[in-house]
């Protein structure tokens, strides 16, 4: 490895030491851990940060500015966030903000919170800015970095970020978050490595099902207590999903894969107009990734019952969580639930709730730009394919500023990886890291 790729995981790996959890409840969030993240990045990056314009938003949000030689018009945004969620240390074989480099060569891979959400990508920006200001490079046009602090939460810190750049009437050619990754065998049928960048993502609900009673002892019950009209009320939306659909960027991902399919499944992903309903239901049997891709979801995660072993509960509650697919949105999503639900004294109370964003262009220079730097930095083999991307992300706020909104960390990650995500272990491997960087590098010299 060279002098200055041990360098630059040097770095990563310290950053990633730094323990900055957020949690919904901000008074539990340690406030010291992002002063000390955002003084490191200050001191690890001098040349940025003699170049760039710097401003710290929303308490622990930073924006920069990169001035271009043409000024502010098709300005781009690199997006990355600086927290991580929590962890369960005992779950973990190696500690989570250790940031341990376990393996050789090949399979070295770095084991930490963050490694890849969202950390890596906040690195490898990072480094590649440092590496080009370094080299003298200006972007033909201004260059923004916006790295929210509280993104695996109630995302504030996005927002105000663009509040700032709507008041100073900025108006990105290209917005760049994290997203999809390179992958193998994510699609069925297809072994060539696909580059998934999300040109939209789902909606994010969530709707409180209370049933009412009123309460008394254990020992004498009712013949349907509220914990059971609850979970019958679970029961029902569990045996009754949302409906399987093909939307328009799930039909665009296989007709871009359709020529790289076995022959006769080609055929099927070329011919979605006539097959598409049929498909979506083969779908929806392939595993939980492709059957959030073709439909909208829910789960419910948050149980509450009664305070004590032996006390009805006068109030039992579920949390049921809901992705959008693009096309549905939050009123009628509540309205199928009360239906499927089909129990008046059950309340259906919506906690809050953003529809699915709009659907950026997969055709177009700033597309052409993304594709180009995936082609030229993580091999000419891989096939840049939009998607639709299944989790929430700050990307979201910035649709009201651009149309050309992408979702993408350029690393190559594989199913064992990407499974630890918001899990125990997190780690990616250093070789997949370090040519995140060349990726950024190359998107930059083309801004």
């Amino acid at each position: 490895m060279s002098e200055d790729n041990a360098a630059a995981l040097g770095r990563f790996r310290e950053l990633l030491q730094v323990p900055t959890v957020s949690h919904v409840d901000e008074s539990l969030t340690d406030w010291a851990a992002f002063d000390a993240l955002l003084a490191a990045i200050e001191r690890l990056y001098p040349r940025m940060h003699e170049t760039l314009e710097r401003e710290v938003v929303d308490g622990h949000s930073l924006l920069y500015r990169w001035p271009g030689s043409g000024g502010d018009a098709d300005a781009a945004v690199l997006m990355a966030h600086l927290d991580v969620v929590p962890v369960v240390e005992a779950e973990w074989e190696h500690p989570p903000f250790g940031a341990d480099v376990v393996g050789e060569g090949a399979d070295a891979a770095i084991h930490a919170r963050g490694a890849i959400d969202d950390k890596g990508a906040l690195v490898a920006i990072l480094e590649a800015v440092e590496q080009l200001v370094a080299d003298g490079f200006v972007p033909a046009h201004d260059v923004y970095l916006a790295f929210g602090h509280n993104e695996e939460t109630a995302g504030g810190g996005a927002r105000a970020i663009v509040s700032l750049l709507s008041d100073r009437g900025v108006e990105p050619a290209l917005v760049l978050d994290e997203g999809g990754a390179v992958v193998d065998g994510a699609v069925p049928g297809i072994a060539v490595p696909t580059a998934m960048v999300g040109v939209a993502e789902r909606g994010v609900m969530t709707l409180d099902l209370i049933a009412r009673e009123g309460g008394g002892h254990a020992s004498t019950p009712p013949p349907l207590p509220a914990t059971a009209r609850l979970a019958r009320a679970i029961d029902r939306i569990r045996r009754h999903p949302f409906p399987a659909r093909i939307a328009p960027p799930v039909r665009a991902l296989f007709a871009t894969l359709a020529p790289h399919a076995p022959r006769a499944l080609g055929v099927v992903f070329g011919n979605l107009g006539l097959l598409g309903p049929l498909f979506a239901r083969i779908l929806t049997r392939l595993g939980p990734e492709m059957n959030a891709m073709v439909r909208t979801t829910a789960v419910a995660t948050e149980l509450s019952g009664a305070p004590s072993e032996n006390v009805l509960a006068t109030s039992a509650r579920a949390a049921v969580n809901i992705r959008l697919l693009t096309g549905d949105t939050v009123a009628s999503a509540t309205a199928r639930i009360r239906r499927v639900i089909a129990d008046p004294e059950i309340e259906v109370v919506l906690r809050h709730g953003s529809d699915p964003s709009p659907v950026s262009p997969w055709r177009g220079e700033p597309w052409q730009r993304l594709a180009a730097a995936v082609r030229d930095t993580l091999g000419h083999e891989v096939i840049t394919t939009p998607y639709i991307q299944l989790g929430a992300s700050d990307s979201r706020w910035f649709t009201g500023l651009s149309p050309h909104v992408y979702r993408f960390t350029p690393f190559h990650l594989t199913r064992a990886e990407r499974d630890a995500l918001h899990s125990h272990n997190e780690r990616i491997r250093t070789d997949s890291w370090l040519r995140g960087i060349a990726f950024y590098r190359a998107l930059l010299r083309a801004s």
